[in-house]
């Protein structure tokens, strides 16, 4: 299961980089594929439609604790979490 959420955060965030997914780590950061703030909150909504949960991510506070976006790997944890916790 985490596995497969794993594969789906990184075709999410692959097609908003514009990238292949084979080109997206989990020790890569948003930064590292070229994506800024808009391209942030385009994947916290692909993530909500695809998973029905709802990301506690704050565009005007990106680095809150609530959700973690410093690496490919940390978003793909807080998905797994969020998934878990919605049952």
């Amino acid at each position: 299961m985490s596995d497969d959420i794993r594969q789906q955060v990184r075709t999410i965030v692959a097609e908003q980089a514009m990238i292949d997914v084979e080109q997206v780590t989990p020790d890569s950061t948003m930064d590292d594929l070229g994506l800024d703030s808009l391209g942030l909150v385009e994947i916290v909504f692909a993530i909500e439609e695809q998973f029905g949960v709802s990301v506690p991510y704050n565009a005007n506070e990106p680095n809150s604790e609530d959700f973690d976006i410093s690496s490919v790997k940390a978003v793909e944890d807080g998905v797994i979490k969020l998934v878990a916790e919605k049952g």
